[in-house]
């Protein structure tokens, strides 16, 4: 088994709120990513889209690109279309030597409406799943076909948050379709991450950790805060500094020999939770679990 650890720029700059980071150069953010000791970086909003400008930046300063987020509409087209439109998004990873191509339904999504509570989301009846399931996996398959891990992401305010969903989605997808596990969003989610790992271990093709503070998050649900205002609240943080048994987690990717990237993905406002601190922590914490566990 062999893994690497790498990070989203996510909590130097906020895509979904400009406001959290948006003045922060892209260079800084880089430095900050290679000093602190991580292999690689997910995309960010402020990456080039051309990989003949964005492979030489990463190059200076020793990093991979991992990845990033496509947002997906299967729910409204079906997965010729989607395979159409996702062509730039995947021939950038391409040429950039990504493995993995994380996916997301964001058709109906609410996670990004700051009018919508964390109570707010949207559900699939049960006669939508099959058509659903059956896009996804034609959309999996062809990312296969290219060469490319397909990683579903999870996520609150999705139609693929709680466990129920959870589910039903691995009941309609084939086994093309893995996931890409977030600990933060399967936990505040109801979704047993461990439980996952062990019964399902083929679909796990991407691991996302990010750790969340229970009291904020009650207290925010219950107040009817958006996700957006969650993250500005501090309902999610670092690995090490909130709920989640990070040892269990590493012990439970031995047990299914898991190889692949180990990304810290903890969105947080900058300007409270410093990013490159909270990152070394991250790194540190996940590490030290890591090596205890067994995975190198």
């Amino acid at each position: 088994m062999s893994i690497r650890f790498g990070v989203s720029p996510i909590a130097w700059a906020n895509d979904d709120m400009p406001e959290l980071g948006g003045d922060t150069p892209l260079e800084s953010i880089l430095a900050d990513i290679r000093d602190v000791g991580f292999e690689g970086v997910e995309l960010g909003g402020k990456f080039p889209r051309d990989a003949a400008a964005l492979k030489p930046l990463l190059d200076s300063y020793g990093l991979d690109l991992i990845g990033g987020w496509y947002s997906g509409s299967l729910l409204v087209r079906d997965a010729d279309a989607e395979i159409a439109a996702l062509q730039p998004h995947l021939q950038l990873l391409k040429a950039m030597g990504s493995q993995v191509f994380v996916f997301a339904e964001t058709s109906n999504a609410v996670h990004g409406d700051r009018s919508v509570p964390l109570t707010g989301t949207p559900q699939l009846a049960d006669g939508d799943w099959p058509q659903f399931g059956a896009r996804m996996t034609g959309v999996a398959d062809y990312i296969h076909s290219q060469g490319l891990k397909f990683a579903y992401h999870h996520h609150l305010g999705t139609v693929v948050e709680r466990a129920s969903d959870m589910e039903a989605f691995i009941r309609h997808t084939g086994p093309s379709v893995g996931f890409t596990l977030d600990t933060g969003h399967a936990a505040l989610g109801g979704v047993d991450y461990l439980q996952v790992i062990r019964q399902h271990p083929a679909r796990i093709a991407h691991v996302h950790c990010k750790d969340f503070r229970a009291e904020a998050y009650r207290r925010l649900r219950d107040g009817g805060s958006s996700f957006l205002d969650g993250v500005l609240g501090g309902m999610f943080t670092v690995p090490g500094d909130g709920g989640i048994d990070y040892g269990a987690v590493m012990r439970a990717l031995v047990e299914i020999d898991y190889s692949g990237w180990i990304v810290i993905e903890a969105e947080q406002d900058p300007a409270i939770a410093a990013p490159k601190p909270y990152a070394a922590l991250g790194l540190h914490t996940l590490k030290t679990e890591a090596a205890r566990a067994g995975l190198t």
